[in-house]
């Protein structure tokens, strides 16, 4: 599960690289076909990169508080199923005690 989680993060951080490329690679284009200048060019790549930064913190903070939760029910389930095995074993050693103190008549 955690292999899983971590490749799905670096799935995601090589996505932003090459997203960052290729805002780049387009805001060259656009400066060199004299559409924006290299100014404006500066400040759309710092606002996307802004962007973009704040956008994947909001999905680290997303999955954490998802995997938190996961992991909170999974401990309830384990509490729930060593509750259940502990007032089984109890009823078991109830009966071996009521089994072995009825088998020593002499």
């Amino acid at each position: 599960m955690i292999d899983s989680l971590k490749k799905t993060m670096l799935a995601g951080i090589g996505a932003a690289v090459i997203t960052k490329e290729k805002v780049e690679a387009a805001l060259n284009d656009y400066v060199a076909q004299g559409k924006i200048s290299a100014a404006d060019a500066r400040t759309m790549a710092g606002k996307i990169a802004t962007e973009a930064r704040q956008e994947f913190e909001d999905m680290g903070d997303q999955l954490a508080a998802k995997l938190k939760e996961l992991l909170a029910r999974l401990d309830a389930e384990t509490r729930d199923r060593i509750s259940s095995l502990e007032t089984r074993v109890n009823v078991l050693e109830q009966a071996a005690k009521r089994g072995s103190g009825g088998s020593k008549k002499s």
